[in-house]
């Protein structure tokens, strides 16, 4: 794979993992962050030729126009989830981008992890049958943000997820969102989605929880899968059933649980979504999490936001 001349915008903490993988990657050329001496004015960097395409990771706040900002540049583009603050100003990238014809990616990145592969795998191969429902936790004590609720900050990977593993689109969405630090900055939110076909989704997020956990449960038919990716282990498999008889009460079988290899990829998932990236602006192909994945996520968190 060619490497690709690639500025980083935005070296906060999740920046500096940025800056890490495309350098191991051999693909960067320059950062830029407000915090330096130097190249603090990403506009500057912006009109250098030698620079092929950005990543963002700056705040939510300033996605939508530093990535304007970019496209104007004739710049390829990766920019950290979400993608703007409102559907309205993600779809002008993403009309934006196309008529421009450059890459638009957003990082969502649970699609490139090898355990969220695998889950889509045995569903696509009706391991678990029917499904019935989702739920995810997002949870973790810190870091509050004043430019962005929990729901902002935290949500987009669990609904960028549970959008791609039932298919369609919701026809309902409820949100709660709870605001006890920061007064009208939520700290959790509880979201409830439900689809044509179905199947219901849960997602609680909350960064006022006394521990961390980041997990999601698939319930099907024939089995039940739980993503946890705190543990060494990420994916377990429990093929328990209901048993449903006429006239009679719904019957539980348990069984053992059984790890799920996921596809033998250990690849750590950013560096995955990395490659991703710089294969996209290479060949030209869109990004698994394109600008038009993207604005499904900024519609459930735009519906989200209004009935809070």
């Amino acid at each position: 794979m060619k490497a690709k001349n690639i500025a980083v915008i935005g070296c906060g903490e999740w920046g500096q993992n940025l800056v890490r993988t495309f350098k191991e990657l051999g693909s960067l050329v320059v950062t830029c962050d407000t915090k330096f001496q130097i190249n603090n004015d990403y506009k500057k960097i912006l009109k250098s030729p030698i620079v092929e395409a950005v990543a963002i990771a700056t705040p939510s706040s300033t996605h939508f126009q530093i990535a304007k900002d970019s496209l104007l540049a004739g710049k390829d583009v990766f920019v950290e989830k979400p993608l703007a603050m409102s559907y309205a100003d993600g779809e002008e990238l993403v009309s934006f981008a196309r008529k421009k014809q450059l890459i638009l990616m957003v990082g969502h990145i649970l699609a490139y992890h090898p355990a969220i592969v695998a889950l889509k795998k045995l569903i696509s191969e009706d391991k678990l049958g029917q499904i019935y429902y989702i739920y995810s936790n997002r949870l973790n004590l810190g870091r509050l943000r004043t430019e962005e609720s929990v729901l902002l900050s935290f949500a987009p990977h669990d609904i960028s997820v549970i959008l791609d593993l039932v298919g369609e689109e919701p026809h309902e969405v409820f949100s709660y969102e709870g605001s006890f630090v920061n007064k009208g900055i939520g700290d959790t939110t509880i979201t409830i989605m439900r689809f044509p076909g179905g199947v219901e989704a849960h997602i609680f997020v909350s960064w006022l929880h006394p521990y961390k956990e980041q997990k999601l449960v698939v319930v099907g038919s024939k089995a039940m899968v739980l993503f946890n990716d705190l543990t060494v282990e990420k994916l377990f498999i429990y093929p328990h059933k209901v048993e449903q008889r006429i006239g009679t009460v719904p019957i539980i079988q348990k069984a053992e649980y059984e790890l799920i290899p996921e596809l033998l990829n250990h690849t750590e998932p950013l560096r995955l979504e990395c490659e991703h990236f710089i294969k996209c602006v290479e060949t030209r192909c869109q990004p698994v999490t394109n600008g038009q994945e993207a604005l499904r996520v900024l519609w459930v968190l735009d519906r989200c936001q209004k009935n809070v």
